[in-house]
């Protein structure tokens, strides 16, 4: 399992390739029913409501942002239409992922990008900036790098970039780890 909680399905991610399938704990053959139980049989044994310490309560978080990516992407395989199995244009999703941002449902933006298969710099920005207000630095990092891959001159692209690499660093030391800690105890996250 990867230390990254939000998964690039089939993209590389620190050098490996992440299959939906492998996620879920199935073959690439697997059919719909299978990956539906699969998807709910994992839910089940990883949702943050099951814990109550509050660092497994994160890490069953981000495993179950992992999952629900898997499951999405798995279940338009199985559906044989590659891209069209809940497809949605590029512009639309990135529209309707910046509203759902703006309501605070975090998951909800990053499953909405995934039902595109196209992805160009603004996309990937978007991405980095839900990623960000999840306090999941080394993915929004990852995006907004990808953004400023595609578009190297946009200076709004690399700022994201730079406070990813800056919230990053600075979240790896022991008095913010204390404080994101603390901080998750008052105001528990629950992504919708």
């Amino acid at each position: 399992m990867l230390n990254s909680a939000f998964l690039i399905l089939n993209e590389p991610i620190g050098g490996e390739f992440v299959n939906a399938f492998e996620v879920l704990g199935l073959n690439t053959d697997a059919d719909q029913q299978q990956v539906h139980q699969a998807y709910r049989t994992r839910v089940k044994e990883c949702h943050p409501d099951r814990f109550t310490d509050p660092d497994m309560q994160k890490r069953a978080q981000e495993q179950l942002i992992e999952l629900n990516l898997a499951y999405a992407e798995a279940l338009r395989l199985t559906a044989g239409l590659q891209g069209r199995y809940n497809g949605v244009p590029l512009d639309q999703a990135k529209q309707i992922a910046k509203r759902l941002m703006e309501q605070g449902r975090y998951e909800s933006a990053l499953l909405q990008l995934c039902r595109t298969d196209n992805k160009d710099d603004e996309w990937y920005f978007i991405q980095g900036q839900v990623l960000m207000q999840m306090k999941q630095y080394d993915s929004a990092h990852q995006s907004f790098r990808e953004a400023v891959k595609m578009e190297p001159e946009n200076r709004e692209y690399r700022a994201g970039a730079l406070e990813a690499a800056v919230a990053m660093k600075k979240h790896k030391k022991l008095p913010y780890k204390v404080l994101d800690w603390a901080d998750g105890l008052i105001h528990p996250r629950k992504y919708k």
